[in-house]
């Protein structure tokens, strides 16, 4: 059998009686769109964060999308954002009309360079998108504080960092507004798409629900364009309230794999070598994906295969050298962190119920693997 590195089937398994139970009280509940499951786990998932209001949805992109334009984001204004992140990020600031501008990311941590923002503000900046990658957030005071003094939004995104926090603060809560998706992938993961924007502001929350409801204020009348067919599914939230109580043992389960990534490869770990994430001062981080890095990324993968083991990159192009955003004019050597970073990372397997023995074999595989390069 064929070791991948993420794999759903294990977690069903143990979690199956609750997810049938789920489908079967929507499908009982004579109410199919926009009911009971969706107003209850927006309110739980704002509860979850300690806020007010949650949006459900119906997938991470377009949680990103509606959240710039419930910010006031649109054509003319450019939005600052990475590379090193899924190309959903980017096509959700081009989907909202606006120009995404990028900005390297550290060396140490895969994350945002925040001291680079200040130089990337133009005239026609009108928010700040940062992305807490793989599970870590992002480093938010300095970019906060900028964003006050010149007057910009910050939305979050959070695809991939439910349930971590910076300084104790839950990724989600330190911008105007935050975007998760619930993708199955995901830390907290839908059965299908999924996702929701969540805020302190009564103004940008009733923006979301016109703006995912065709720019409906109530039935049939249309009080904005553009609007949007947006909703979260009444069988994934359901699904996905079943789902968020477990929330923080799914994070436990990534964080116990983590600490055995560590005590399996550690000591490879060094320059030139096989380099492990690190996790920074004041972060708690979720492990959404165990990102290593090695200047022979190729060869590895390649050699893994002999093994029965499929490995992932996140992410193999920048987004800024993808022939989609060529118009944006950036050039090889825009971002050279970025760019260096895409051709050495590579994700090991990394989900909460990932057994120990699969684990093992892994490490005994890439132990060897690299004893041969």
């Amino acid at each position: 059998m064929t070791t991948r590195v993420w794999d759903y089937l294990p977690e069903y398994a143990k979690e199956r009686d609750d997810i049938l139970d789920a489908v079967q009280t929507v499908f009982g509940s004579g109410q199919l769109v926009l009911g009971a499951s969706v107003r209850g786990f927006e309110q739980e998932f704002a509860a979850y964060h300690s806020l007010p209001y949650a949006t459900g949805v119906d997938n991470g992109t377009n949680a990103l999308k509606l959240g710039l334009e419930a910010l006031g984001v649109g054509p003319g204004d450019e939005v600052i954002t990475v590379s090193n992140t899924a190309a959903p990020t980017v096509v959700a600031i081009v989907g909202a009309g606006a120009t995404p501008v990028f900005v390297d990311v550290r060396e140490d941590d895969f994350l945002m360079d925040t001291d680079q923002i200040a130089a990337a503000i133009t005239p026609r900046t009108r928010a700040i998108l940062p992305v807490h990658l793989y599970g870590q957030c992002v480093d938010m005071a300095p970019l906060t504080r900028l964003a006050e003094e010149r007057g910009l939004r910050v939305l979050e995104d959070c695809a991939q960092s439910h349930g971590a926090r910076h300084h104790e603060r839950l990724a989600g809560t330190m911008g105007d507004a935050a975007a998760f998706s619930f993708y199955p992938t995901k830390v907290l993961g839908a059965y299908g798409d999924g996702g929701a924007v969540i805020t302190a502001d009564e103004s940008v929350d009733r923006n979301l629900r016109q703006l995912r409801y065709y720019g409906m204020d109530k039935v049939y009348y249309v009080v904005r364009t553009p609007g949007h067919n947006s909703r979260l599914d009444e069988v994934q939230a359901e699904i996905l309230r079943r789902k968020l109580g477990r929330l923080d043992e799914y994070v436990a389960g990534r964080n116990a794999v983590a600490r055995r990534w560590e005590q399996l490869l550690g000591d490879l770990s060094g320059p030139g070598g096989l380099r492990l994430p690190t996790t920074n001062p004041g972060n708690t981080h979720v492990h959404y994906v165990y990102v290593v890095r090695h200047p022979q990324r190729d060869a590895i993968i390649q050699a893994l295969q002999a093994y029965d083991i499929s490995l992932n990159v996140s992410y193999p192009w920048p987004v800024h050298t993808m022939d989609g955003f060529a118009h944006l004019g950036y050039t090889e050597g825009s971002l050279p962190v970025t760019e260096r970073l895409a051709k050495e990372i590579f994700s090991l397997p990394m989900y909460p119920s990932l057994p120990e023995s699969e684990q093992e074999r892994v490490a005994v595989a890439l132990r060897e693997v690299l004893a041969g390069l």
